[in-house]
């Protein structure tokens, strides 16, 4: 009877023992996974607060205590007690380029060659510009950011909060088309989403396919992966997208090249590609179908190609309200637009309420009302930076220092 009850009381001992000492793993196991949580949400708040999202990176600390996050909250605070507003829609620079040349040799001497040589710039040029528009403080925006349009296309400016030094910038690229005419002539192919999801480009070299950064879109994700600072909440830039040749590089246009197994793969290749983008904060306008002079063509050529980009293109970008004019080309004059104005109404009705035209005279202009947010665009290319060099235009000397890297007048 004496020894059932010790070896009960032994046991009895042990199983407590065994009980506090799985309490203590049960608890280390918890401390564990709060202070990797912990770690997790300042990392976020962190890379939030660095894109100048303060707000929403207090929110992600909101219940959060310790060290770290204590110092954390001081130093958001810290910089949101020192940021300046921008708030005037006439200040927001806007800078554009076409399809960068991967090739200089070849585009240059090509059948196209002085197109190129005017419209273009290489990627060896684009690069020296991304880093002096990085160090002069500029932060990559887009019209999401500045611009708000409720159900009833009232138009309503949003200001963007950054610390002192930094300023507002909108980068663009037209004819991100790929077209046909540009086939080995030293430009990448088309833009494809590779097997980690990132969005680069394929280029042709001597019949070799090659994947990596050869264009706009791939250079600039690159880059904020190693500055995101440049971002101001993630946002990128804006794509001008026609439909003539298909989308993105793909040949996705059913009404010139038939509605057919082949251009339906197309587009849906294309979609892939414009929704990976959008994920990764890049902005899509229509630049018309058929890239069209919206100064000279009557209303009933507008309604004709816009019917045709909302049918053939819109499917793979998705809407948008932002209408880049090709060849800067603007239903209007600088004055406001009104409802006298034919053009205009038609747009406005079929979902356009941001209107970009090109003004290299300044170095920024925009046009506000409640229905509609118009906004100049710089030219970067050829004939703009070798205005630079010689004197004849510096609109471009806020933004960097074209002697640094432009050298083909020597």
């Amino acid at each position: 009877m004496i020894k059932t009850k010790i070896t009960s009381l032994v046991i009895g001992l042990i199983l407590g023992a065994g009980l506090g000492l799985y309490g203590n793993i049960d608890d280390d196991v918890m401390a564990a996974k709060t202070d990797s949580q912990t770690t997790k949400t300042v990392k976020q708040a962190k890379s939030l607060s660095q894109q100048y999202q303060y707000k929403e990176a207090k929110s992600v600390l909101s219940g959060h205590k310790g060290t770290t996050v204590d110092h954390l909250k001081k130093s958001i605070n810290k910089q949101q007690s020192k940021l300046v507003t921008w708030d005037d829609p006439t200040k927001i620079s806007h800078l554009f380029y076409h399809s960068l040349i991967v090739d200089p040799g070849k585009a240059f001497s090509s059948k196209q060659a002085q197109g190129y040589k005017d419209y273009m710039v290489t990627i060896d040029e684009f690069m020296p510009m991304l880093n002096q528009l990085y160090d002069n403080g500029y932060v990559l925006i887009n019209f999401k950011d500045i611009i708000s349009i409720d159900k009833q296309g009232k138009v309503t400016f949003k200001p963007v909060k950054l610390p002192e030094g930094k300023k507002p910038l909108i980068i663009s690229q037209d004819d991100v088309n790929y077209y046909e005419y540009m086939k080995n002539s030293g430009f990448a192919d088309k833009l494809v989403v590779n097997k980690q999801g990132d969005v680069k480009n394929q280029y042709t070299n001597n019949g070799q396919k090659k994947i990596g950064d050869y264009d706009m879109v791939p250079i600039i994700d690159t880059f904020i992966k190693k500055h995101p600072d440049f971002s101001y909440g993630g946002s990128k830039g804006v794509i001008a997208e026609t439909g003539y040749n298909g989308a993105l590089g793909y040949r996705s246009s059913k009404s010139q090249y038939g509605d057919t197994k082949k251009t339906h793969r197309e587009a849906k290749k294309a979609t892939k590609v414009a929704n990976a983008m959008k994920k990764e904060g890049w902005q899509f306008a229509s630049h018309s179908w058929g890239h069209i002079n919206m100064t000279t063509a009557s209303v009933d050529d507008i309604k004709k190609d816009t019917a045709l980009w909302q049918k053939e293109v819109q499917p793979i970008v998705g809407k948008t309200p932002v209408l880049i004019f090709p060849f800067g080309a603007d239903i209007g004059s600088f004055t406001n637009y009104t409802n006298d104005n034919a053009k205009y109404t038609y747009l406005k009705s079929s979902g356009f309420s941001i209107f970009d035209n090109v003004d290299a005279s300044q170095t920024s202009w925009g046009q506000l009302t409640n229905d509609y947010y118009r906004n100049a665009r710089i030219n970067v290319d050829g004939i703009r930076l070798h205005e630079t060099m010689t004197g004849e235009n510096t609109v471009l000397n806020d933004f960097f220092n074209t002697k640094d890297f432009y050298h083909r007048d020597k």
